[in-house]
């Protein structure tokens, strides 16, 4: 293991819940090194793009707003019937493009049958993710816009613990709309309000409000 890579394990075993870490510099070879030694089961989210090494430790409300997250794309594709593949916190990278993310959480719906049963998705011959989502409860993720459009991942959605912004790949870059293209039924402002609900009544009871909201919307 390279005296760097040490480094960064070092960093990231002294990173606070919900703490941001950011190097530069640091070699393509010392980023993939890094993950391989981190392993499968790291909890620590890891952004590479052209040598900047951004390391974020998710905190508590970061991983709620997550799962609700998915609860919700989950439940949107059982009652329209439409195939979703969760690919969770996987690292997509692209070593041609010098980039590398970790989003919070992520899906295939338009291309999910490309991914069934594929143990590993290699960016420079699978299509990214339909769907990625961040969370920013710590830092702020707009930036990430032009870093995903460099890999072409058709949508974003954006939480910053006040609402929700949905954005879609247009020629030229992101374009903020009112609904998801994946999921055409949820709106930006539906998705913030389950979110927001989640805080003061917690994540059973913002679900359940959500499925009554979705059978509403399905008459």
């Amino acid at each position: 293991m390279a005296t760097p890579t040490l480094n960064y394990l070092d960093a990231i075993a002294h990173l606070p819940s919900g703490g941001t870490l950011i190097l530069c510099d640091v070699s393509w070879r010392d980023y993939e090194e890094l993950l391989v030694d981190l392993g499968e089961r790291y909890a620590a989210r890891i952004t590479y793009d052209n040598g900047r090494l951004e390391i974020m430790s998710p905190s508590l409300f970061h991983e709620m707003y997550k799962d609700l997250i998915l609860c919700v794309a989950h439940e949107i594709a059982r009652v329209t019937d439409i195939t979703v593949e969760s690919r969770g916190s996987t690292t997509f990278k692209h070593r041609w493009l010098g980039k590398g993310a970790e989003p919070d959480a992520c899906f295939y719906v338009q291309n999910a049958a490309t991914v069934i049963g594929k143990r590993r998705i290699d960016l420079t011959i699978d299509p990214p993710p339909d769907v990625l989502a961040e969370i920013d409860v710590s830092r702020d993720s707009s930036r990430k816009l032009s870093f995903y459009a460099s890999l072409e991942v058709p949508e974003l959605w954006l939480y910053d613990e006040e609402s929700v912004r949905i954005y879609v790949l247009r020629t030229g870059g992101y374009s903020e709309v009112n609904a998801s293209q994946a999921f055409p039924i949820l709106t930006s402002s539906a998705l913030t309000q389950f979110l927001e609900q989640s805080k003061t009544e917690g994540q059973t009871v913002a679900l359940k409000a959500f499925r009554d909201w979705l059978k509403t919307q399905l008459l």
